[in-house]
């Protein structure tokens, strides 16, 4: 997973020659300035890089084209700090392929009373020229976020930070290699969809590869590899001593070894598995799946290739955010009267990440799938807010189905469930969050996060420009039902 200080995102200034050349200056100095600020502001965690003022359609043309074209950069930021008679940027924007955040800020944060000039109006036009620039980015129906607010604030330099983030998930699910190890689990509907589509519409690659192709990586870890793993599971997790000494633990070990190799040789972000096409496997990847996306790589079970891109891309906007990021399945209902929950979990494959308190690793039965006994990492979650968010191929779009939810301790022990998981409350209860997710499709397997909120998928479905149904705390089941009519119209026409 590439490190987000490894991304840049480009500050750009539309102005136009009318204001004289020393405005020019102003404009630009002020510019930089801000581009510094904001390269140099914690909330941001990608490069901020100064490209300076533009104030020709041809000019426009060759940034956008740069920003088209350069590797590291991940999209660009535009500011009006005069007024930019906006048919400049046509040529531009109609080109631009990245995507753009339209900061809507100026650069002093108070209007100086005493000395406020017709000088000074001219020069700091952003209040109408961002207007101008809104007009023209809507009427050629290009999707961009928005920010308002001083340059030097928390809250916007948050936004656009935030923001940024996105941008780089996007950009990774772009340039994603997805092996999809054996084929989805059989008869299962939401976990197919159309590769080729998938390709077209977010450029990553998801191609099919046999269970021999990992076995063959499995197969030549030495036993010296397996017990240097061996120690640093030790180290990090409370494991008994006939677990410690047995052999199932062992063969765990290899498996994600052999994984490991086989997924940086491809140069794959993301995989999926699933427990009906194991040959030549000893145990379906367990704690190799759970360590694998704690390092960022995205999963999903049962041949779930959606959810596992989905997965990868969350991993990359969450960097250096806590909470914690998993691949995540509502599994089964606490139903009572006053309050309803949902217990998360999977068989084997949730992230760590989302732990809190102590993490076992535990060797027990499966079940199913017909293979030993694998090993895997057993914990609680902790509580606070979170999101479970889906993808699914709905035939003619793909669609976003997000849930909030407001994850809580369990009110008792679980000692007879190996596995791990996580307790929620979702908004605005189990029935109505059940009903809705049900009426929009919504999958069962989802991307549980504490660590990211609504607003970087809302920015996602913007840059990917797909749809995003949102359940909160003020979701009505007559109004949901009316927006996926209104939706099936929108897409059908555009």
């Amino acid at each position: 997973m590439t490190d987000l200080k490894n991304f840049e995102i480009w500050f750009v200034t539309g102005s136009q020659h009318l204001y004289g050349e020393e405005t020019l200056r102003n404009v630009a100095r002020h510019s930089e300035e801000i581009a510094k600020a904001l390269d140099a502001s914690a909330h941001l965690p990608v490069q901020v890089k100064y490209k300076g003022v533009v104030t020709t359609p041809d000019e426009i043309f060759k940034v956008c084209e740069e920003v088209n074209n350069a590797p590291q950069c991940i999209g660009m930021v535009a500011w009006m700090h005069t007024f930019s008679p906006a048919k400049m940027w046509i040529s531009g924007l109609q080109i631009l392929r990245k995507p753009m955040a339209h900061f809507h800020t100026q650069y002093n944060d108070e209007i100086p009373w005493s000395d406020i000039d017709m000088d000074f109006m001219n020069e700091n036009q952003s209040a109408h020229g961002g207007r101008e620039f809104g007009f023209m980015v809507s009427r050629l129906r290009k999707n961009r976020k928005v920010i308002v607010g001083h340059w030097k604030t928390e809250a916007a330099q948050k936004q656009l930070g935030n923001w940024s983030r996105v941008a780089a998930g996007w950009h990774a699910f772009q340039n994603l290699k997805l092996a999809r190890i054996g084929d989805n689990m059989r008869q299962v509907a939401v976990t197919e969809g159309d590769k080729v589509e998938a390709q077209m519409k977010f450029g990553f690659q998801v191609n099919t590869y046999g269970i021999g192709d990992v076995v063959a990586y499995v197969n030549q870890i030495t036993d010296a590899e397996v017990e240097d793993l061996i120690k640093v599971y030790s180290d990090q997790y409370q494991i008994a001593s006939e677990v410690l000494s047995g052999s199932s633990l062992r063969d765990s070990a290899r498996i994600e070894l052999g994984l490991r190799a086989f997924l940086t040789e491809g140069g794959f972000g993301a995989y999926t598995d699933t427990f009906e096409d194991l040959h030549g496997m000893k145990q379906l990847p367990g704690i190799a799946t759970q360590r694998l996306m704690a390092d960022g790589y995205g999963f999903g079970g049962e041949g779930d290739w959606k959810t596992s891109a989905l997965v990868y891309a969350s991993k990359v906007m969450a960097q250096g955010l806590e909470g914690g990021t998993s691949f995540m399945e509502d599994y089964t209902y606490d139903f009572r009267s006053s309050r309803s929950r949902v217990l998360g979990s999977h068989m084997l494959e949730i992230c760590p990440t989302i732990a809190e308190g102590p993490v076992r690793c535990e060797v027990h039965p499966l079940g199913i799938g017909g293979k030993e006994d694998p090993a895997r990492l057993v914990f609680d979650s902790g509580a606070g807010a979170a999101i479970n968010v889906a993808m699914m191929d709905m035939g003619n779009r793909f669609r976003l189905l997000l849930n909030e939810v407001d994850a809580v301790k369990p009110e008792h022990d679980l000692p007879k469930l190996p596995v791990a998981r996580v307790l929620w409350d979702p908004k605005p209860n189990l029935e109505v969050a059940a009903q809705t997710w049900i009426l929009g499709g919504g999958a069962h397997h989802t991307v549980y996060s504490r660590a990211l909120n609504t607003q970087f998928f809302e920015d996602f479905a913007d840059m990917a420009d797909i749809e995003l149904l949102v359940i909160d705390g003020d979701t009505k089941v007559r109004s949901f039902k009316d927006n996926l009519r209104w939706n099936e119209v929108y897409y059908h026409l555009f």
